[in-house]
């Protein structure tokens, strides 16, 4: 037995031998764990690998050990990178046979205790036959091994006990990876040193996405007597726990690949190029593409001398027709983003997308659990059907949307989250189709306050033109016959050109950039001033919208300067937007209020006229006043609407109908 522990701790050394570089950088670093590449293991010693397979606990020792040996590290901890896929799992097929075997799942984080130091492992010696017992302390309660192989139960000596920094974690499966209506099955994982420091802490909040290589152990479950029953419940003593998402911040840029970045930026076409990667398999929509890339860019974050901060995340609403690839696109952009969520607004609640306080069963207390928004945090989350969701649900956005914080108070948990997340919304609207005549206060079931958050809105129009018909219909043939549109970018590179502009690109505004911006801003402002309507064109949130969208667009070039280039791009998608939204063909002018506030200010002040008509009207014909006469009064006005601004006086209060045909102001009783 000597001479194959001392084979294989020689076989360990030979193999270290190769890994020197891996250990170079742990000891630079300062660390004492070096992770281990298991298809390297394998390729260089099978031996190894197999025993590895056979009896994990002892071969980790092994290799420690022998790592310690060729005096390159002291105490050293061995983290596998992977494992082969034959030591796979799925939470829910984990049986006995896998007990103490090494093995691998992926899932979501649901809970995640406090770290605290814990006795993790103690070593007993039977005073009968001299065995040394390791007995893995897993409940609060200390325990003693139940018997020894001998036979004797009961007054072991301790020799030793292990104290670490330890942390429980609960996985659940992914909503991925199950079928029909699977109920998710949960599994706990215990940390432990290295896995708890605060950098990995910090990876392993409720609701990452995780992979956790580990060996299966059993835990006794007490019965109320204080004996123990005879049904075990299962654990998993954590070898590494890989994060499956990172944000744009996170990702690992190689030479190689900041090569490959400059030679893009360099592109003349860099910016089309993008466009056309975006959703290749939906046809069109060139503007809304545009949009889309400046969003995953997005602006510069801000944080003035009095702590004011100005966001630099892009928000986008598309709001149109059934059958216009809205939720295709949001689903694209959910896939492509770091750490990227997609919600449908039927399913979710406001604690689903902000934050909730949950009972901790574990703890024994009150614990935060965070939403959708907070999860996505420095990532995107697209919400489809916003227009569906309850209406206290959606008043939890606000706060998230602009502040980008959520701040929550329930029971006795009082904290502030951050929210850092660019959204990407779809609706349909009440009647179906859209309605160009209709502001979209009246077509959307959402409050005006949440739509004027959005940077941009679009509207998807399906109209029947023959050309685009035409277009449409052979590109989506096309797909279905898997003749797919390869992108221009690859998505991997696409990811890695977006990480490396929000790493290294924080461009800022050129004096030729702000005079253009400005010079659109004023001129705007001086339609409103001049145009008879009185109605506001443009307002100080979209002036802010259209420097982040400028910013975005020099991120694209890669540019430290903002220039007049990129503010021509945010100017002319503000336009575009505009013309869709705010263009009130009545007046000829644009008008904010169409999507900023409930009422127009060309019906504004029609209603206002008819109220200032009626407090005149009141000194000829006293205080209930015929409507024949307020219509004569009123020839400008058409018929529909003379009768729009009453139900509009009617709904606010302001006047009742005393009598059938006549009307008279509330303040006049």
């Amino acid at each position: 037995m000597v001479s194959v522990t001392e084979e294989l701790i020689e076989e360990a050394k030979l193999f270290f031998d190769t890994y020197k570089k891996e250990i170079g950088d742990s000891v630079r670093k300062g660390r004492k764990v070096v992770f281990v590449n298991f298809d390297d293991l394998a390729s260089t010693s099978p031996m190894l690998a197999e025993a590895i397979m056979s009896s994990p606990e002892e071969m980790l020792q092994l290799l420690e050990t022998a790592l310690e040996e060729t005096g390159l590290i002291k105490i050293p901890r061995i983290r596998f990178n992977n494992l082969p896929e034959t030591q796979k799992v799925k939470i829910r097929t984990i049986r006995a046979n896998h007990l103490n075997k090494l093995i691998f799942f992926e899932g979501l984080v649901r809970q995640a205790s406090e770290v605290r130091p814990q006795v993790v492992n103690a070593k007993f010696e039977c005073p009968s036959c001299g065995t040394v017992i390791s007995v893995l302390q897993i409940e609060k309660k200390f325990r003693e091994p139940s018997r020894c192989s001998c036979g004797r139960k009961g007054a072991f000596r301790l020799i030793s006990k292990i104290m670490v920094d330890a942390q429980r974690l609960v996985i659940e499966e992914s909503p991925e990876s199950l079928t029909g209506g699977e109920q998710p099955r949960r599994m706990n994982v215990f940390l432990n040193e290295d896995m708890v420091e605060p950098i990995m802490e910090e990876k392993t909040t409720p609701g990452s996405k995780v992979r956790v290589l580990g060996i299966l152990k059993e835990v006794p479950v007490p019965l109320p007597s204080g004996s123990i029953s005879t049904r075990f419940d299962l654990a998993i003593e954590a070898n590494n726990v890989i994060p499956l998402e990172t944000t744009y911040e996170e990702l690992d840029i190689t030479e190689e690949d900041e090569r490959q970045i400059q030679e893009l930026a360099e592109d003349p076409e860099v910016f089309r190029k993008l466009r056309e990667s975006i959703a290749p398999s939906i046809w069109g929509y060139e503007e809304i593409k545009e949009a889309l890339v400046l969003q995953m860019f997005g602006g510069v974050r801000k944080i003035s001398d009095d702590g004011t901060v100005s966001r630099g995340d892009i928000h986008l609403f598309l709001i149109g027709d059934p059958g216009v690839a809205k939720s295709v696109t949001l689903k694209f952009i959910s896939n492509i983003a770091p750490k990227g969520r997609y919600i449908v607004g039927k399913a979710a609640t406001g604690a689903g997308i902000t934050a909730t306080v949950i009972k901790d069963e574990f703890l024994k207390g009150w614990s935060l659990e965070a939403g959708a928004m907070v999860l996505a945090n420095k990532g995107i989350i697209c919400i489809d059907e916003i227009e569906k969701m309850d209406p206290q649900d959606r008043s939890a956005m606000h706060e998230a949307l602009e502040q980008q914080t959520v701040t929550i108070s329930k029971a006795n948990v009082q904290a502030t989250l951050r929210a850092e997340t660019s959204v990407l919304a779809a609706g349909n609207p009440k009647f179906g189709r859209f309605e160009p005549t209709q502001s979209i206060t009246e077509q959307i079931d959402l409050p005006p306050t949440l739509i004027n958050r959005f940077d941009l809105i679009f509207i998807l129009r399906d109209l029947p033109n023959k050309d685009q018909d035409n277009a449409i219909a052979t590109h989506v043939l096309n797909m279905h016959q898997m003749k797919g549109v390869k992108p221009d970018i690859d998505i991997e590179l696409f990811k890695k050109y977006i990480a490396f502009a929000k790493q290294k690109i924080f461009p800022k505004l050129t004096e030729d950039a702000v005079n253009e911006i400005k010079g659109f801003y004023v001129k705007m402002r001086r339609m409103s001033i001049e145009g008879e309507s009185r109605s506001i064109s443009i307002s100080a949130r979209q002036l802010q919208g259209l420097v982040r969208l400028a910013e975005a667009h020099a991120k694209s070039r890669l540019s430290a300067t903002v220039d007049q280039q990129d503010a021509d791009v945010a100017i002319r998608l503000t336009k575009y937007y505009l013309m869709q939204v705010g263009y009130d063909p009545e007046t000829k002018t644009f008008d904010i209020d169409r999507f900023s506030s409930k009422i127009s200010s060309n019906k504004r002040n029609k209603v206002i006229l008819l109220k200032e008509t009626l407090k005149r009207m009141e000194e000829k014909f006293g205080k209930q006043i015929p409507m024949e006469e307020i219509r004569k009064e009123l020839p400008d006005l058409t018929d529909l609407e003379f009768e729009d601004a009453i139900e509009k006086l009617k709904k606010s209060g302001d006047v009742f109908q005393p009598k059938q045909g006549f009307l008279q102001d509330v303040q006049s009783r």
